[in-house]
């Protein structure tokens, strides 16, 4: 897999892939997406190489998307960080292909902001986990990365109630 930077072009596709791994990420429609992409500082989609290392850079098998504190995003669990204090990078979405599960794309996207943490000197990298509608799968994910659960939150008028997890930049096993 290769990573390169998202852009309007690749809309539709984040759409696509969004909306097919709910409930573990809410149903999202394209001017949301767009606004999304937008306002995000990490924007980042995994491509496949072929066997004699050509990219296909049109197809995504998963992305990632990101804010740096300070942003004018409006999520109930990105400002439950922005409330403790402005050091750390915060995953809102990553989204890998049921095809391509187990390809370690979301270990690779995750590795990418690690780095970037790391080179901004921030202290931890951020993100919530489903756990009402259940997500199992991403959280035992987010564990083997070193996420620990700091709080829990109901969101969307309580629809939904999430695990908010952080991991020390410094500390990253399996990345």
């Amino acid at each position: 897999m290769r990573l390169r930077d998202l852009t309007p072009a690749d809309l539709p596709q984040l759409v696509e892939l969004n909306n097919t791994a709910v409930p573990a990420v809410p149903t999202t429609l394209m001017a949301e997406m767009a606004e999304l992409l937008a306002i995000s500082d990490i924007a980042i989609g995994a491509t496949a190489v072929g066997a004699t290392g050509e990219t296909d850079a049109a197809t995504l098998h998963g992305f990632l998307l990101g804010m740096r504190p300070g942003s004018r995003y409006d999520s109930e669990n990105y400002r439950f960080f922005s409330g403790r204090g402005t050091d750390f990078l915060y995953v809102d979405r990553i989204v890998v292909a049921e095809e391509a599960r187990g390809r370690q794309i979301g270990q690779l996207l995750y590795s990418r902001v690690f780095d970037l943490a790391r080179d901004e000197g921030r202290a931890e990298v951020t993100c919530e986990v489903n756990l009402d509608p259940p997500n199992p799968g991403s959280l035992v994910f987010h564990g083997r990365l070193g996420f620990l659960e700091v709080a829990q939150q109901s969101t969307k008028g309580g629809a939904v109630r999430v695990s908010l997890m952080a991991a020390p930049v410094l500390t990253i096993p399996g990345v």
